[in-house]
């Protein structure tokens, strides 16, 4: 079989029974076995665990009476990023200084994949507590980028984006709270998603609401699929809206809309970052097509707050990121992290409530403008190509959180999406010509209205072709 293949695809030639789950499973675990030693991008296997859910898929599809009567995703491998708990299995949200027990329960969107059918296929590498846009730690090494292993595939989801990218997983879970869908996801070409705030409810409200879970996919219809699966009415959620009436997999048949309102941001909103001509040319890409689908591009700005207001009151929040993670050894943290942790500890409650509350405002600013101004907006996803591996190291011996500052034209244009809860989502819609890169250009649509975002990105999907690319290592 193709490894390649999308998953809604997959998932209908198991219950057509043209393939096994077992044979599915074991066509990806080889290709673990060939290439992520060179790639990293799984931090935990249970081959035997997979296999025998594979077996019990296989089993429910030879005793259906009708494959309608199937789960979606029956079969279909999916590694799940190593800051969630899956019962059985380890989390060590990519810390040496993290417990390994086994966790005794899987978190909810855990249970909402297998309920789905899909088969979880290990844990996938993660920046330390996700905190910054790249994996080169002490504890899992260095995850690579298959178009070109010099090069990071971005993060905090950087095994999710590796595993998929490199045909490893037809798709796979992915968090983000600053960018780490939508980075990944255009350092290695793939479709990753953002949802609205609060649409997908995990076990907890990870800081404040700024991080939410979603996948990494090749197609726009796979992540649609995978979002049907994941939004569900969750009552014991601490936000957790009514669960759709309409699919979002249904709403990518519908007829693309017309005439939108499409707005353009693509100078940065912190003031000295340089955006890459690659990535202004993944912009201009998307214009043309969008102009030629009938679609109007405006120049109405969108009204960003001055950038040290929004950058100092998401700071004091992404400074808990790691708040609640159970640590074994303390001292094996990684530096930008102690970091963190003693600027949040320094900082008293009242100070930080006023940090949340400030976000809050900001973001009401800004929502009010986008849907004043816009019906979407098209930004980069980054203001530059890959990094170079180490490129984060830059100054980290005087100031450990300068690892964060050199991040930051990765993660300009994504982190502010997150503080306004909108979905938002990244696009490979072009490849840098003299690097070989794949470099994504990002949507934004109100909130509530991934239906939209879809939609548009599937008229994208259909013009530039990106399904069919493969790394090297394809």
């Amino acid at each position: 079989m193709d490894p390649y293949t999308p998953a809604v695809e997959l998932a209908a030639a198991i219950r057509r029974k043209e393939v096994s789950p077992v044979e599915v499973a074991d066509c990806y675990l080889g290709r673990m076995d060939e290439l992520d030693p060179g790639l990293n991008a799984f931090c935990h296997r249970a081959d035997d665990d997979v296999r025998k859910a594979a077996e019990a898929a296989a089993d429910a599809v030879v005793r259906a009476v009708s494959p309608d009567d199937l789960p979606p995703f029956l079969g279909v491998p999916l590694p799940v990023k190593d800051l969630l708990d899956v019962a059985g299995w380890p989390t060590t949200y990519g810390s040496a200084g993290a417990g390994k027990a086994p966790a005794t329960d899987s978190d909810p969107v855990v249970r909402r994949f297998v309920d789905a059918g899909f088969v979880p296929l290990g844990k996938t590498t993660t920046s330390e507590f996700g905190a910054v846009p790249f994996t080169e730690n002490e504890f899992l090494g260095i995850s690579r980028n298959p178009w070109d292993p010099d090069r990071t595939p971005g993060g905090s989801s950087s095994g999710a984006g590796v595993a998929v990218a490199a045909g490893m997983a037809p798709l796979a879970h992915a968090e983000d709270g600053g960018g780490s869908i939508r980075i990944p996801a255009s350092c290695t070409g793939l479709v990753g998603l953002k949802p609205t705030r609060g649409l997908v409810a995990s076990g907890i409200v990870l800081v404040e609401g700024l991080a939410t879970a979603g996948v990494m996919t090749r197609t726009v219809a796979d992540t649609a699929a995978a979002l049907d699966v994941l939004v569900r009415h969750d009552p014991g959620a601490w936000w957790s809206p009514p669960t759709p009436r309409a699919s979002l997999a249904a709403a990518m048949g519908a007829d693309a809309p017309k005439g939108l309102r499409v707005g353009v941001l693509t100078d940065p909103p912190v003031d000295g970052i340089t955006v890459d001509p690659a990535c202004r040319a993944a912009v201009d890409a998307t214009l043309r097509t969008l102009e030629s689908a009938g679609h109007h591009i405006v120049d109405t700005p969108l009204p960003l707050p001055p950038a040290d207001e929004l950058v100092t009151a998401f700071t004091a929040i992404w400074n808990i990121a790691a708040a609640g993670v159970e640590l074994a050894d303390p001292d094996r943290v990684e530096p930008h992290n102690r970091a963190l942790r003693a600027a949040a500890q320094a900082t008293d409650s009242w100070t930080y409530a006023e940090s949340v509350l400030k976000t809050q405002r900001l973001s009401r600013r800004i929502v009010e403008g986008f849907l004043a101004g816009f019906d979407l907006l098209v930004t980069p996803t980054m203001a530059c190509l890959p990094p170079r591996v180490g490129a984060w190291r830059a100054g980290t011996d005087a100031n450990p959180l300068a690892a964060l500052l050199n991040s930051y034209p990765m993660g300009v244009f994504t982190s502010v999406f997150n503080v306004t809860g909108q979905p938002a989502i990244s696009l490979p819609v072009h490849h840098d010509e003299a690097t070989g890169l794949p470099v994504g250009v990002q949507l934004v649509a109100a909130p509530w209205r991934e239906d939209l975002l879809l939609q548009v990105s599937r008229t994208l999907e259909l013009a530039h072709g990106w399904a069919d690319r493969r790394p090297p290592v394809g």
